[in-house]
């Protein structure tokens, strides 16, 4: 039978939970773990909030109330990190909407992407990223995909110098992409990388990752749970006993405290649209990481 994340969280995560409560007294006094920002020393939390997907809706109450929750929850936990793009449909405007209603716009580190072709297609896009999200400057500012680069690159840091967004970076998804990756983050100074790593997809712990660290540039890893199929992989197995060790009670904290504990990760961003699985992500930041010999046990389990 497959189980759903949310059975596996009620019937697997219950005894490890009931165990971290008995150790502790209160999972809730465990702090969330920050990261520093590399090129400025700026501390945020390690675990954020994607926006693909999951926030491209419409208008209607049935399908925003979710989102509201999903957000509002966020911020009051401490998250910030949330991380959009004009190629995910609504998910800009509909972030920004939301925030606004809820007065939580200023608590959130608000990064986005330009995706397109052309100098000026790109200054239009991201000033249109501007408005949705209702802020007149970007936390970070992404080249999506790697999309017209050198092009964009060069607006971006324009817009830095003159304080119009605080940090600029690139992303991709897909391994195949690493090579020219790499060139971009050996030619060029920045902030961020975004790049997917997960149990499931490890490629970008070869050279990557390790040159990112070099490099002095903070990584944000999307696709900690391989797009859902590393979930779906392990959803009808209960966690390994010894997953308390790391104060871990469920399989999607299991991922991201695996993510978390390389050294080069500042923030995973995984997406989603129900609170309680945000809560369950959002508690990866809390207790303790694998260390080194530990996650290869983890690799050997998954």
């Amino acid at each position: 039978m497959r189980l759903s994340r949310r059975d596996t969280l009620r019937v697997f995560g219950a005894t490890a939970a009931g165990a971290l409560l008995g150790r502790s007294g209160a999972g809730a006094s465990l702090e969330p773990l920050l990261r520093a920002i590399p090129s400025s020393g700026e501390r945020i939390p390690v675990v954020g909030l994607g926006t693909w997907s999951t926030f491209d809706v419409g208008s209607s109450a049935a399908e925003r109330q979710p989102l509201e929750e999903v957000l509002t929850r966020f911020a009051e936990r401490g998250g910030r990190v949330v991380d959009s793009s004009p190629m995910y449909g609504r998910s800009e405007a509909v972030v920004g909407e939301i925030a606004a209603k809820r007065g939580i716009t200023a608590k959130l580190f608000l990064a986005t992407k330009v995706w397109t072709r052309g100098r000026a297609a790109g200054i239009e896009q991201m000033e249109t990223s501007e408005r949705l999200l209702g802020t007149k400057r970007l936390d970070l500012l992404q080249v999506h995909n790697l999309l017209d680069v050198d092009t964009h690159l060069a607006t971006l840091r324009a817009w830095k110098e003159k304080s119009r967004v605080r940090y600029i970076g690139v992303t991709h998804y897909n391994e195949s992409a690493y090579p020219e990756v790499e060139r971009v983050l050996l030619r060029e100074k920045l902030d961020f990388l975004q790049v997917n790593y997960s149990l499931a997809e490890r490629g970008a712990e070869k050279r990557i990752l390790p040159l990112a660290r070099d490099r002095g540039v903070a990584v944000l890893v999307n696709r900690p749970f391989g797009g859902g199929e590393a979930l779906r992989r392990v959803l009808s197995r209960p966690l390994p006993p010894w997953a308390a060790e790391l104060d871990c009670t469920s399989w999607a904290q299991f991922f991201l405290k695996w993510i978390l504990a390389h050294p080069a990760v500042t923030c995973a961003i995984p997406a989603t649209n129900k609170r309680a699985h945000l809560d369950d992500d959002l508690d990866a930041a809390l207790g303790r990481l694998p260390d080194e010999k530990l996650r290869r046990r983890m690799i050997e389990a998954f």
